[in-house]
């Protein structure tokens, strides 16, 4: 089955080497091209993409309040921050967007295949190296907390790292954050991120209903 990958950054050599480089992964990737938020949200309006590769610094990007827009006009789209910037705030800033992976323009081709993988099967990526940011303020929460009994899964069954799933199985066990990260050897902050990325797999606006949507899962 074809996937639509829909590449949007000001940056036309770095556009054609992903596409090079997604290609050479799979004869089934069909991609489209945007070099600014404008000419990604008109290209999402003509056809929905599967997957959208988008850079924070094209000039006419608002940082999480453009991934905001794009998440609420097209939500059966996986958004995936592709940017030069790994700066703490901005990555918990764009994971409370409600992104589906962050992945650093330095990082090497294997493990942005991998992320690409990750994210179409459910999954949630942030690379591992912006795993080992310190000192972290809260987890924003993904979208508006609203009253509910967090009774169902994703459409998309979540798919976790190893590391994620000890940070939930912990986390199921009733640890508060800091506890989790003397467990695991981790900083409080490494906890954080991993934190943000399994609410975000799982669609939780908190911990209790983390909790109980993993209880569903086989982990």
């Amino acid at each position: 089955m074809s996937l639509k990958i829909l590449i949007a950054d000001d940056h036309a050599l770095l556009r054609q080497g992903l596409r090079q480089l997604l290609g050479d992964e799979s004869p089934d990737y069909e991609f489209a091209e945007a070099d600014c938020f404008a000419a990604a949200l008109n290209a999402l309006g003509d056809g929905p993409a599967d997957l959208l590769l988008i850079d924070l610094g094209m000039p006419d990007m608002s940082g999480a309040e453009s991934l905001r827009k794009l998440r609420a006009a097209f939500p059966d789209t996986k958004i995936a921050v592709l940017t030069g910037l790994d700066d703490r705030a901005t990555i918990l800033h764009c994971l409370g967007a409600g992104v589906h992976g962050y992945i650093v323009k330095s990082s090497p081709a294997q493990e942005i295949l991998r992320a690409i993988s990750t994210i179409m099967a459910g999954g949630v990526y942030v690379a591992p190296s912006l795993a080992q940011i310190g000192s972290l303020h809260a987890i924003p929460a993904a979208e508006p907390a609203v009253d509910r009994t967090a009774s169902e899964l994703p459409a998309d069954m979540p798919q976790f790292t190893s590391r994620q799933r000890d940070v939930l199985r912990l986390l199921a066990q009733g640890h508060s954050t800091k506890e989790i990260a003397r467990t695991l050897d981790l900083g409080p902050g490494t906890v954080k991120i991993h934190l943000g990325a399994i609410f975000r797999a799982l669609n939780a606006h908190n911990r209790t209903e983390a909790v109980v949507l993993a209880s569903r899962l086989n982990l």
